[in-house]
């Protein structure tokens, strides 16, 4: 390998939402830097098979009140 051109290799730290925690080695921060996730394959839908709904910002509800009331249009009995 050429010297200088590569980035610093070093350990890290991963934590998991689970609490559960491992060394890895990465390019990402400085030597003994933490990283915790806020998703991985334990909670994630696409690994779990688990849907959850996440109201970011009250977008559900600003589409049920946009579109509420189109079901009932023109269902007259």
């Amino acid at each position: 390998m050429k010297p200088g051109i590569h980035p610093d290799y070093h350990n890290v730290t991963i934590i998991m939402t689970d609490g559960t925690e491992f060394v890895t080695r990465s390019c990402m921060g400085t030597e003994g830097t933490t990283l915790r996730l806020d998703i991985d394959p334990k909670s994630h839908p696409a690994w779990t098979g688990v849907q959850r709904m996440i109201d970011t910002g009250g977008q559900v509800a600003k589409f049920n009140k946009r579109f509420a009331g189109i079901g009932a249009r023109g269902a007259k009995s």
